[in-house]
């Protein structure tokens, strides 16, 4: 118990060293209050970030999780494997409104 929690922590503490490498002020959330239903990691205004950091996850279970603390934000999934990249995973309708909002404005709906 005690090595996946640290395991754990330590996946948080790297996920939030690569968002501060793209320019985002994150750190762990539970690192000073430690109070359950905290995002992992904070300071992605509006998204709730659970993090995975393991070889086997249960994507579902994962997600149910992130939606259940998420408090409104939009719950997203971080997850990183052994020797692989971090991969981000939301729900379609999630990915849509952020879609919407990035997309150029020289890009159509349909075609």
């Amino acid at each position: 118990m005690v090595n996946s929690k640290e395991k754990g922590k330590a996946g948080e503490r790297e996920l939030a060293k690569k968002l501060r490498e793209y320019g985002y002020d994150t750190r762990r959330g539970q690192q000073f209050c430690g109070a359950n239903g905290d995002a992992d990691v904070v300071g992605l205004p509006g998204v709730h970030i659970e993090v995975k950091r393991t070889e086997r996850l249960s994507l579902y279970d994962a997600m149910a999780q992130a939606i259940s603390d998420s408090k409104g934000d939009i719950p997203a999934v971080f997850h990183r494997k052994n020797n692989s990249d971090w991969l981000v995973i939301m729900r379609l309708e999630d990915w849509i409104e952020i879609y919407k909002e990035w997309r150029p404005s020289n890009v159509r709906d349909g075609f």
